[in-house]
């Protein structure tokens, strides 16, 4: 035959076993092809010679009984054509690219999809999923389709990361908080947290924030106080007392742990504490001397044994501050000027007892006073028609004879 041999046509995307090659190298390179046209068409990876004169590829595959399903491609020399242009290069080498199934799982669900794309990421776009850099796809875009393929496609989403005074925009398609904050290369280090947590799914909202978390050690001192022990002391006045060993404050270090979120501290916690010099305690003695004096009050020479300064008010039946009038004192006795009261534990230890009282006179301990607290109180007794209001500090004298039963600590 004539003519130069015809270029051979090379096609990445076929599979042709060494016997075919040759076929072909033989066709293609024999003879200078003459009208009409001999058109090589591999279906499937199977050869198919046919002489025509057309050059539209519908019309060949049609004379060749071939049909085309709605998702097969054709290609010409490895690259797509449309079924129903011409082709005008020689010689003609037309490959069937059989649609083959997949299955697309993504967030939105699982659908089944038919395919002649060569990659993962053309099939992709040809179901309309847009691929940006940040999606995650298994297997890789690049990887080629292969019939009954499972393609795992999870989209990325935008992220805004706040951390150190600033904000980050990402997207990401990370399954966790950590794995994003990876991504953007802000790493937790030390004790920083996220919020949500970095073990947590990415937030619907987007909305991810940094806490950068430092803490600090610092020993601090601390007074250690010392405990007051009282005595009785027959060598101290009654209602005096004597200091035996003044005491003294101890002293401790503290070991403090303060935490800080973002520069500002959350807290101090106290992790031991090391007593380096131990309190000792102050010793007093109460005195328990009885002194008998004598004094002139009132004009009226009385003798005693004790004296008290103390907050004097009156009551009388029906000015004692409740609703109903009463008179028996809790003595048993009807109330009547003469008959003082004091609070309760006073009047257990002195009831009976004589007292004198400057500007009332001489008395009796013959009730409780149930208001007579947080201070030396005693409140005078008066009948309704001789009652005298009192709002004052008095000495009150304790009388003669000295009771058995005394009550040296008055509290």
């Amino acid at each position: 035959m004539d003519g130069a041999p015809a270029p051979l046509i090379y096609n990445t995307h076929m599979k042709i076993s060494s016997g075919l090659a040759l076929f072909l190298t033989f066709f293609l390179f024999a003879c200078q092809p003459t009208t009409p046209l001999t058109v090589l068409i591999i279906d499937d990876g199977m050869p198919v010679a046919l002489q025509t004169e057309e050059r539209v590829p519908a019309a060949i595959l049609t004379q060749a009984g071939i049909t085309l399903q709605p998702n097969d491609r054709v290609l010409s020399s490895g690259l797509s054509v449309a079924p129903d242009q011409p082709i005008e290069t020689d010689p003609i080498v037309l490959q069937i690219r059989r649609a083959v199934n997949v299955t697309i799982v993504s967030p939105d669900g699982q659908k089944q999809v038919q395919t002649s794309a060569f990659t993962i990421g053309e099939a992709l776009q040809e179901a309309g999923i847009q691929l940006r850099s940040s999606d995650k796809v298994d297997p890789p875009a690049n990887t080629p389709i292969s019939s009954l393929l499972t393609i795992n496609y999870h989209p990325s989403v935008p992220l805004t990361i706040a951390t150190d005074g600033k904000t980050t925009q990402i997207r990401s398609s990370a399954r966790t908080v950590g794995e994003a904050l990876a991504e953007a290369g802000i790493p937790l280090n030390g004790l920083d947290y996220s919020l949500p947590a970095e073990k947590e799914p990415l937030p619907p909202d987007g909305q991810i924030k940094v806490v950068r978390v430092s803490e600090s050690v610092i020993l601090a001192q601390k007074p250690i106080p010392f405990e007051s022990e009282l005595i009785a002391s027959a060598e101290v006045p009654l209602d005096q007392t004597q200091i035996l060993d003044p005491g003294s404050s101890g002293l401790s270090v503290q070991r403090i742990r303060i935490r800080y979120e973002d520069g500002v501290e959350v807290s101090r916690v106290t992790e031991n504490e090391t007593v380096v010099r131990p309190p000792e305690k102050r010793v007093l003695a109460y005195g328990t001397k009885i002194e008998i004096k004598t004094a002139t009050v009132d004009g009226v020479q009385i003798e005693y044994w004790r004296a008290v300064q103390m907050y004097a008010t009156s009551y009388s039946p029906c000015n004692s501050g409740v609703a109903n009038c009463g008179s028996t004192t809790a003595s048993g006795k009807q109330l009547k000027k003469g008959m003082v009261g004091l609070r309760l534990n006073w009047y257990l230890a002195m009831q009976g007892q004589p007292v004198y009282i400057p500007g009332y006179g001489r008395a009796t301990v013959e009730d409780v006073c149930g208001g007579c607290v947080g201070k030396p109180w005693i409140d005078l007794g008066y009948s309704d028609a001789d009652y005298v209001g009192w709002s004052s500090w008095v000495t009150v004298y304790f009388l003669t004879p000295v009771p058995t039963n005394i009550l040296y600590i008055l509290e």
